[in-house]
């Protein structure tokens, strides 16, 4: 089984053999190279994956890759997870911080001026207010 890496911002003009080419000018070995392309236009949508054959090949093209600078970008290398990998999607939800309402500020909760537009609560009150 060999490991996959991913490789993002990617400009649009690059192909297999141009990621093929920059390992070879590297001295490092891949099994494949698939560069993701849009089903209707075939523009690459700007990433691709990249197959190597052990883990230390795979950690190495991560090191020289990561970072690097193309067309004023800095290219994306990281270990690719397995497509429908369950463990790493959870471990990714846990990881993203949860979304807060913000508290009602005292200003708010004060009633308008009689002068001012009347702020209505609630979707059912807006709806009430509408008939």
């Amino acid at each position: 089984m060999g490991h996959n890496i991913y490789f993002g911002n990617l400009p649009e003009w690059v192909t297999a053999d141009d990621i093929k080419s920059w390992l070879e000018s590297s001295d490092l070995v891949c099994d494949a190279v698939r560069v993701i392309r849009d089903f209707e236009t075939q523009e690459s949508k700007g990433y691709a994956f990249v197959e190597a054959p052990n883990e230390e090949e795979m950690l190495a093209i991560i090191r020289r890759f990561n970072r690097a600078p193309i067309d004023g970008k800095l290219l994306r290398a990281k270990s690719a997870h397995p497509k429908g990998d369950k463990a790493q999607q959870q471990s990714r939800q846990a990881r993203r911080p949860q979304r807060r309402r913000p508290a009602a500020s005292a200003q708010s909760q004060q009633k308008p001026d009689s002068g001012s537009a009347e702020q209505v609560g609630t979707l059912g009150e807006a709806l009430q207010k509408a008939l």
